[in-house]
């Protein structure tokens, strides 16, 4: 095998308690949302409220038929059965590893006391159990997803302010020294109301007219209309250039013109006087083309 797992490995990492304490006080809160409870899967239609909140008798139930039948009359039986009928054969080589089923999350149940409940509840496929103390935030948001259905004791539900603070304006901690729960930025987060509001819309300016836009810049040394703004004179100086190159190409037009007119006389009068065969020397050749004249 290659490269084989090292036990040295960095297997964990350290996170700081306060951003841990901030994790668990968010999932708790999205837990009473919900569209993010339904969002992630639940089906809590006949959930009479979220948070959902039953007696301390349910922490002394002690049977798990007893603790099926206490959570369909609460409503939360479709999401018990949705987690149960859920349960499949995992794939890839998982099944190998002790891992051999997959299945969805159901209720949380969160006691605050007696563990009892914790027994009762252990063998219904995809329910979990929690102390409040010891509250998990892989069960509060498995897989990072928040909004995590949960049934609390009364118990359990009152000891959230002791154990985490009556709010962020309120009382500290109980349990964790000093520790207050984060202050929300907006108390009101609906920023439509807000901008729409009067005391917003009395003071804010009128809207102001959509201006021009702003022209894109031009390159003198390639646009003529740039340079001449910049430089008055480049338009005198242009068209001086232009004449005189025109003027130029001009006269060489003549010249070239010229020599080549005496250039081919030249050439004609020499082919003409080659030809002529006038001479004492062409006498003999002139009788033998018959061009020569007799006096």
């Amino acid at each position: 095998m290659f490269s084989p797992t090292k036990t040295w490995r960095r297997w964990h990492r350290k996170v700081g308690i306060n951003q841990k304490r901030y994790a668990v006080a968010s999932a708790l809160a999205a837990s009473a949302v919900p569209a993010l409870v339904m969002a992630r899967g639940h089906r809590i239609d006949a959930v009479p409220e979220i948070p959902l909140v039953v007696a301390d008798a349910a922490e002394t139930v002690a049977k798990t038929a007893k603790a099926t039948a206490l959570l369909t009359a609460l409503g939360a039986g479709a999401d018990v059965a949705r987690a149960r009928d859920a349960r499949n054969v995992r794939r890839g080589k998982g099944k190998m590893r002790n891992r051999r089923y997959v299945s969805r999350r159901g209720p949380l149940v969160v006691y605050g006391g007696d563990p009892a409940a914790a027994r009762a509840f252990r063998n219904i496929p995809g329910v979990d159990t929690a102390c409040v103390d010891r509250l998990n935030l892989l069960q509060l948001a498995p897989g990072g997803h928040l909004g995590r259905f949960i049934v609390w004791t009364k118990s359990a539900f009152t000891r959230l302010d002791e154990i985490f603070g009556a709010g962020p304006d309120g009382k500290a901690s109980a349990v964790k020294a000093g520790y207050r729960l984060p202050r929300s930025p907006m108390t009101n987060p609906d920023v439509a109301r807000l901008i729409n509001s009067d005391e917003v819309q009395t003071v804010v300016n009128p809207p102001k007219t959509p201006s021009r836009r702003a022209p894109l810049k031009k390159n003198p040394l390639r646009n003529l209309g740039a340079l001449l703004k910049v430089n008055p004179h480049a338009k005198a100086a242009r068209r001086a250039e232009l004449l005189k190159s025109a003027k130029g190409k001009v006269v060489k037009k003549k010249v070239a013109r010229i020599s080549t007119k005496a250039h081919g006389k030249a050439h004609l009068a020499k082919m003409v006087s080659v030809h002529d065969y006038e001479g004492a020397d062409y006498e003999v050749f002139s009788a033998w083309l018959g061009t020569s004249q007799k006096e």
